[in-house]
């Protein structure tokens, strides 16, 4: 038993009472203020603390109750059977040690299979039916008792109203996961920002809003789905009975009882729920490793959002003799996918300017493991950003990062503020080239104007080469510094001037990179105009208002010419995109950089074949017709099958609408097909898109 300290004793409570805040926000009010995987980290690590000082240990801390009391907006409702969290594994090492903890408690098992599932990242209901019919649906509420939602959950298709069954038991008890497919959630929150509503931060806080909601004509717009996973059959339909005896009620009908897990979820698909399509049996640790990693990479392809994989002991006779801790099963353990949300401790905030002058504030990090990979850095966007989360240096924060975003401050933790933290103020010159900065009334981002500032020049010349612009193959960070740092560049235009002996004087630059480099750039010459455009870095002009300009205004000289109000005359093109495309071309920087393009070469108009009109728009395959793309089509990405609708004259939105004609259908497709079947528009797959592209 250790010595407990101030500093020990101190960190407990504070601990306790972030979790005990975060408990109550989660079961009672059903708007979380932390994440799971936030929830987890502090929670383990009261958990430890409290293992190293069990003298702290309280009847009240959150590590000795299973939950709050649930809200008292709907009526109460006692859960037949208790609904127990699982413990959690967060990799494979922890899996491991729960399996050799659960074995310790049966030695002479030597075969056994686990049922490994998706974790569908959701909300757990309680569902009851009686005589067949369901007469209850409740949620989790704190494992004990939950609230009575029945009518809402009477709205979700995938819960059947009557079991499919002759001649049920008396009662029937299954639990499992409501949740939002994500092209559904997309929708409900562009629905949200249009009506200028809060929006939902995640599929999951979506559900639960919905499910709470007290008209039911709410809930069955938003289309929640469900998946069963655990079914309990009355005491004396599998408790009298041997394993896997057949049941006869009566001459109606004869069913097998479930012995097993997965028994049980091919019995819940039988009487008419859903049931994840992705689950597999297991014989070892190694094939549950292996379907771990599979879904790893895997689940970012699914409609639907996942956050790890529950693995079951099989065996219901297993099951039972391992039975039952306090708050978990010994027979199941929740084996998590790294967190996309950690807590973490700001150590310094340093700023870094970009292409467009903007100065963003970065928070250096104490490191934290984060969806796979150590954090040490993370945006702070802009001086307001930081003002809302009233972020001090030294402050404990919760970090987000999802896929391939650059992770971010998400809040702050104030109760664990240290004493000596320091609050931040952004500079008043620029940190690269010294120069003062402008914040632009009305903006919340702070610039730097000074068009010679290295750091824009280099953030100019990435985006120039990136994939969606001049796609420069060679041209990447650590080149681009090497040109600027050497002042070998000095502008976009210094590209088409470079020549092989320029780069191979610099690091790592052998003579046969140098000569594809060369090569590389000059094939960008034959960029087309819109590619241009967007590459030329226009604050507000993205890749689809470049090729909506570049549809209108055929050539630079025309665009050029154009009045703020002729462009924003554009449809799609609004005045703050026109007002800035306007006024980049009254500087007389960006009239030079043009007139050395041209010189150069580049396309700076619309190509040959549409001038000369070998090719009229009209006579195009898909001239004049409105496309929609939905799921995950066999061989082309979903950009490359718009770019070639467009190349053929079509047009491609977002959105099913009675002027769409076509919507494209590939696997997962969500609720676009359903609202294209309601309005009748028609549907094609892959092939049949590119037979009418070879028309």
């Amino acid at each position: 038993m250790g010595q407990v300290t101030p500093e020990v004793e101190q960190r407990v409570q504070q601990l306790r009472q972030k979790l005990q805040e975060a408990s109550y926000a989660y079961y009672v009010l059903d708007a979380p203020i932390m994440e799971d995987t936030v929830y987890d980290r502090l929670y383990r690590e009261l958990q430890e603390l409290e293992s190293q000082y069990p003298q702290l240990i309280s009847l009240d801390s959150p590590t000795q109750r299973v939950g709050e009391r649930p809200a008292t907006q709907f009526t109460s409702v006692r859960h037949n059977i208790p609904l127990y969290s699982l413990e959690n594994a967060f990799n494979i090492e922890e899996f491991t040690a729960w399996e050799s903890r659960w074995r310790r408690q049966a030695p002479e098992i030597d075969t056994f299979e686990y049922v490994c599932e998706l974790k569908i990242d959701g909300n757990a209901l309680a569902l009851t039916y009686e005589n067949g019919v369901l007469v209850r649906g409740a949620t989790r509420g704190d494992g004990i008792t939950g609230e009575d939602i029945t009518q809402n959950v009477k709205t979700i298709r995938a819960i059947p109203l009557r079991l499919n069954m002759k001649a049920p038991p008396p009662v029937v008890e299954v639990r499992g996961e409501a949740f939002l497919p994500i092209e559904v959630f997309e929708q409900i929150n562009q629905e949200r920002q249009q009506a200028g509503e809060q929006l939902f931060a995640n599929p999951r806080n979506a559900a639960a809003g919905t499910l709470r909601q007290l008209d039911s004509k709410i809930v069955a717009r938003r289309k929640l789905d469900f998946f069963a996973y655990t079914l309990h059959l009355p005491a004396e339909e599998q408790g009298s009975r041997g394993a896997g005896e057949q049941v006869s009620r009566g001459a109606e009908e004869n069913y097998q009882l479930p012995i097993t897990q997965w028994q049980s979820l091919e019995f819940l698909q039988q009487i008419g729920f859903r049931v994840n399509p992705n689950r597999k049996v297991c014989s070892c640790l190694e094939e549950v490793r292996d379907y771990y990693n599979y879904w790893d990479t895997e689940r970012r392809n699914l409609p639907y959002m996942t956050d790890g994989v529950v693995v079951k002991i099989n065996s219901f006779a297993l099951q039972e003799r391992l039975g039952f801790t306090q708050r978990f099963p010994r027979w199941a353990v929740a084996l998590k996918y790294p967190a996309e949300e950690a807590p973490t401790r700001v150590e310094s905030i340093t700023v870094q300017v970009g292409r467009t002058g903007a100065l963003t504030p970065v928070a250096e990090l104490n490191p934290v493991q984060l969806a796979g990979t150590t954090v040490s850095r993370a945006t702070l966007h802009n001086s307001s950003r930081i003002q809302e989360l009233d972020l001090h240096i030294g402050d404990t924060v919760i970090v987000r990062k999802a896929g391939e975003i650059i992770p971010e401050v998400v809040r702050v933790l104030p109760e664990l503020r240290p004493q000596d933290a320091q609050r931040f103020q952004m500079p008043s010159n620029c940190p690269v080239c010294g120069q003062p900065v402008i914040r632009p009334a009305g903006e919340a981002v702070t610039r730097c104007i000074n068009t010679s500032c290295e750091a824009i020049l280099k953030g100019a010349l990435i985006h120039w080469a990136s994939r969606d612009a001049l796609d420069i193959n060679g041209m990447g960070e650590k080149l681009v510094q090497q040109l600027v740092d050497k002042k070998v560049v000095h502008s976009v235009a210094d590209l088409y001037d470079l020549t092989v002996e320029q780069l191979t004087s610099l690091e790592r630059m052998g003579k046969k990179s140098a000569e594809k480099l060369v090569d590389a750039i000059a094939s960008s010459k034959s960029q087309p105009w819109a590619r241009v455009l967007y590459a030329l870095g226009i604050r507000h002009v993205g890749s689809v208002n470049a090729q909506t300009l570049t549809e209108q205004f055929r050539s630079v000289d025309q665009l050029a010419k154009a009045s703020a109000a002729s462009i924003e005359g554009v449809y799609g093109i609004g005045p703050e995109i026109a007002q800035s495309v306007y006024q980049w071309f009254t500087l007389p920087a960006n009239q030079t950089l043009i007139q050395r393009l041209k010189a150069a070469g580049l396309q700076l108009a619309t190509g040959d074949r549409q001038d000369v009109n070998t090719t009229k728009e009209g006579d195009l395959p898909l001239s004049g017709k409105t496309f929609v793309i939905t799921g995950t089509l066999p061989t082309l990405k979903r950009d490359e099958a718009k770019e070639l609708i467009q190349k053929a004259g079509g047009k491609v939105t977002n959105s099913v609408s009675s002027k769409t004609d076509y919507l494209v259908v590939g696997e997962d497709a969500g609720s676009k097909l359903e609202k294209a079947q309601a309005l009748g528009i028609a549907q094609l797959d892959e092939a049949q898109l590119l037979e009418m592209l070879n028309d």
